[in-house]
C-alpha cells in the first residue's frame, strides 16, 4: 500500500514540476523574433567560458579581462588562450540556439539558461533552463534537437 502512495506522490511531484517548467518557459518566451545570442544579463552564458565546457569538461566562470565581442554579444573567458581559441573559430565553441535553453527551443519558445545545466552532444554545446529541465531534455536528446533545429530559424525571425 505504501508503494502505491509513494508512486502517486512521485507522480504528483513530477506533474507539479512539469507544470512549473511549462509556466517558466512561457513566461520567458517571446512572440517576437529573439536576438541571435542570449546576452543576458550582460554577458553570454552569464559570464561563463564557452571554451572551458570543451577543454575542461565543466563550466568555468569567465573574466571580463578576457572579453571578446562576437555577434553583438560579449563573451567572457577564463584565460587569454580560451579567448583566442574562440576568436579563431566561434562556431566550434558557441552554444547551439544562441545560448538559449535547448529544451525551450524544441518547444518553440526561448528561455534563459543555467550555465550548470549543459551537455555536449556530437561536438555541440547545449544548455538548459535548469537541472530539472535538463533531465526532461535528456530523455530524448536526438528528438528534442531535431525539433529545436526546426524551430530555431523561426524563433530568430
Amino acid at each position: 500500500m505504501k508503494r502505491s502512495n509513494k508512486m502517486t506522490h512521485n507522480g504528483l511531484n513530477f506533474f507539479a514540476a512539469f507544470i512549473l517548467i511549462v509556466g517558466v518557459l512561457l513566461a520567458f518566451s517571446s512572440a517576437e523574433a529573439v536576438t541571435p545570442i542570449n546576452n543576458s544579463p550582460g554577458a553570454t552564458l552569464k559570464g561563463y567560458d564557452a571554451v572551458a565546457y570543451f577543454t575542461e569538461g565543466k563550466p568555468v566562470k569567465g573574466n571580463k579581462r578576457y572579453e571578446y565581442d562576437w555577434m553583438s554579444a560579449k563573451w567572457h573567458f577564463s584565460s587569454a588562450e580560451n579567448r583566442d581559441l574562440f576568436a579563431k573559430n566561434p562556431g566550434q565553441y558557441a552554444p547551439k540556439y544562441g545560448g538559449y535553453c535547448a529544451y525551450a527551443v524544441s518547444q518553440g519558445v526561448t528561455a534563459d539558461i543555467d550555465p550548470m545545466a549543459w551537455k555536449i552532444v556530437d561536438g555541440n554545446l547545449y544548455l538548459n533552463l535548469s537541472q530539472a529541465v535538463a533531465r526532461i531534455w535528456s530523455k530524448d536528446i536526438p528528438g528534442y534537437i531535431a525539433k529545436a533545429d526546426k524551430n530555431w530559424p523561426k524563433l530568430r525571425g
